[in-house]
């Protein structure tokens, strides 16, 4: 995710971080060096002129911009669940560390150097876990090196066996919540409120699971993405008539605005990835790792992650 303070007048120019003519630039140049060359041809092809007025790409023009509108309206909500989905995790983790140290009864002090054996510390150690685990299964990376610390040997090796972690440790949380209410330490009408929690906590995941296995259709995108080039490439034969040597110029404008549209859709769509422009679910775990372990009293000695060259990760 960008991170930075809004750019104003002339430096609007010259920004490049988290910009989308990185993706572009290449079609973008092309796209340029093609109206040049038509603009010093005047339009001709091995003596053949190539007529084209500028109404075909009014007709065109139109709807290819509502349609990308659409797209990227769509991709943006996407994008905007994503971040709800992550914030519904952040405080129903804060929840469940809550719930856990004041709901289940044990006259042992609270310590984070026993959370193997303290079951509130170990469920609570379990919902830092989920939330990496979440992380990891979304963006299709390993997480095992960031549950290694946050679980016990044999639920560690457990978890190498399973192809859904964060569920697997939902399902280990449900088995010590029914250890808690087999020994009395917390009441039925408690341990439903915990349950609750947990619950809100796996609906979010599923969630988030779901934006990730079902794109935008393919089709609608190709399309747009053909329609596009096509409408950009063709576009200086319309213009050379008209506006003779300012062509290239019209054209690389109109070809940035249209691929950088199209572009953009693409990247936002799938918001969990490791993309400039994506969600920073690094950030939002350690801060959730943060609030949970100084709800147990632990010394961890971690800090807030911060934005490199205005990226937050």
């Amino acid at each position: 995710m960008i991170v930075r303070d809004r750019p104003s007048g002339f430096r609007l120019f010259f920004i490049f971080r988290g910009s989308v003519l990185s993706q572009i630039w290449g079609a973008l140049l092309v796209n340029i060096i093609l109206a040049i060359v038509v603009t010093l041809s005047h339009g001709d092809i091995y003596s053949k002129k190539i007529t084209l007025t500028a109404i075909p790409f009014t007709l065109i023009g139109l709807p290819l911009a509502i349609f990308l509108g659409f797209r990227n309206n769509a991709t943006y909500d996407r994008y905007c669940e994503g971040r709800k989905l992550w914030g519904e995790i952040v405080l129903q983790s804060r929840n469940f560390s809550r719930q856990c140290l004041s709901l289940i009864e044990n006259f042992n002090p609270i310590r984070a150097d026993h959370r193997l054996e303290d079951v509130r510390v170990r469920m609570i150690y379990r919902a830092i876990a989920f939330s990496h685990a979440l992380r990891h299964l979304l963006r299709d990376t390993d997480a095992r090196s960031d549950l290694k610390s946050l679980l016990a040997p044999s639920e560690w090796q457990q978890s190498a066996q399973v192809t859904n972690i964060p569920d697997f440790l939902m399902h280990q949380m449900g088995s010590d919540l029914r250890l808690c209410l087999s020994e009395k330490w917390i009441d039925a009408c408690l341990a439903a409120s915990v349950d609750s929690t947990m619950s809100s906590m796996t609906a979010a995941a599923a969630a988030c699971e779901r934006i990730k296995s079902t794109p935008i259709p393919f089709s609608y995108t190709l399309m747009l993405h053909r329609t596009a080039y096509l409408y950009c490439f063709l576009l200086p034969f319309g213009l050379v008539d008209t506006i003779g040597f300012m062509t290239p110029f019209v054209v690389g404008i109109v070809a940035y605005t249209f691929f950088g549209l199209d572009a953009l859709g693409d990247e936002i769509e799938e918001p969990f990835g490791i993309a400039p422009n994506d969600l920073a679910l690094n950030a939002i775990c350690r801060s959730i790792e943060i609030n949970l372990r100084e709800s147990v009293g632990e010394d961890h000695g971690l800090v807030p992650l911060a934005p490199i060259d205005y990226c937050l990760m």
